[in-house]
């Protein structure tokens, strides 16, 4: 519906060639704006009906007093793994899980895997490589994310968000305490919780708008000719210099595999490939401008920083096993 309503806006109404970049970019940018402000609005408000009917510091002092050896990281990055969003869209439920006061450790592992992982994706790895390179590509994703995750955890960064989360925090917490003290309905709860959701829409609006933006402007531009110069096997510093030529594209992962595919059929090695994949998918400069809201730039550097040095590693890897 949010398609047919970009293409009937910008190919009906305003008249403008699907053909030209120019109209590829603007209905990019009119769907994924609308895609990632309806999506931002209706987790915000399930999350604030959770965050209404169970108190946020019980979940907290739950989730850190309990000794799950590794395994909530684990399981939120299968929880990235099976959402379909990209890496724009994960930022919504980032934010609902920051705000629920979740573990930021455990929030870093969604937000790793969801992007490199979706069934879509995974159909089509299938399909062009084969069932061993989808099974790598899969477990290091998750494994990618479960690590990240536990890695940056123990770096206790929650100083480094933003001031704007933790009064979203704050507030929630006391909003939590009053519900669970003073007996509302659900009836009454709710249009407090619709107001909030509303707000924060408004609060992270124009850096939504920025980030797709940038990505629009991108999108489907990927200068195939540059890469193949760069990231042939004879190379030792392909896998690198992928993932950091990566960083400036916006695609998700389905929208890469067909790269990824040229790219190995023109003899760049496949374990360069998915790591140029991962870093196009992971990690995107619209990323970093929405979550410059949510974060710190120092805790956004902290964070691709990780990230870059672990698909990097993961990229040598695949070579010497693919």
């Amino acid at each position: 519906m949010i398609q047919r309503f970009a293409d009937w806006l910008v190919y009906d109404t305003l008249g403008i060639d699907a053909g030209t970049r120019f109209g590829s970019a603007l209905n990019f940018f009119v769907y994924d704006s609308l895609k990632i402000f309806i999506l931002l609005f209706a987790i915000s408000a399930v999350m604030g009906v959770i965050n209404a009917y169970f108190p946020v510091e019980r979940l907290r002092q739950w989730l850190t007093s309990h000794r799950f050896f590794g395994l909530q990281y684990l399981l939120a990055s299968v929880f990235g793994a099976v959402t379909p969003f990209c890496s724009c869209s994960s930022i919504p439920l980032f934010i609902g899980f920051v705000k629920g006061g979740i573990p930021l450790g455990v929030t870093f592992a969604f937000l790793i895997t969801s992007p490199l992982v979706n069934e879509v994706a995974v159909a089509m790895f299938l399909g062009t490589f084969g069932v061993r390179a989808t099974a790598v590509y899969v477990v290091s994703g998750i494994l990618l994310g479960t690590i990240g995750g536990a890695v940056l955890g123990q770096f206790r960064l929650e100083r480094y968000l933003s001031p704007w989360v933790r009064e979203l925090q704050a507030s929630s917490e006391m909003q939590s305490e009053r519900w669970n003290s003073g007996g509302m309905t659900f009836a009454e709860r709710l249009p407090s919780i619709l107001r909030d959701a509303a707000g924060i829409v408004r609060g992270v609006a124009i850096y939504v708008l920025i980030g797709i933006g940038v990505g629009a402007a991108m999108h489907g531009f990927v200068p195939e000719g540059f890469f193949e110069k760069y990231m042939s096997k004879e190379n030792p510093l392909a896998v690198p210099m992928a993932v950091v030529c990566a960083v400036p594209m916006y695609a998700n992962a389905a929208g890469i595999v067909p790269v990824v595919q040229v790219f190995v059929a023109k003899g760049i090695p496949l374990g360069t490939a998915i790591a140029f994949m991962m870093g196009v998918v992971g990690l995107s400069l619209p990323e970093a401008t929405m979550l410059k809201k949510v974060m710190t730039w120092r805790l956004i550097g902290i964070f691709f920083g990780t990230v870059t040095l672990f698909i990097i590693f993961s990229g040598y890897l695949f070579n010497l096993i693919l």
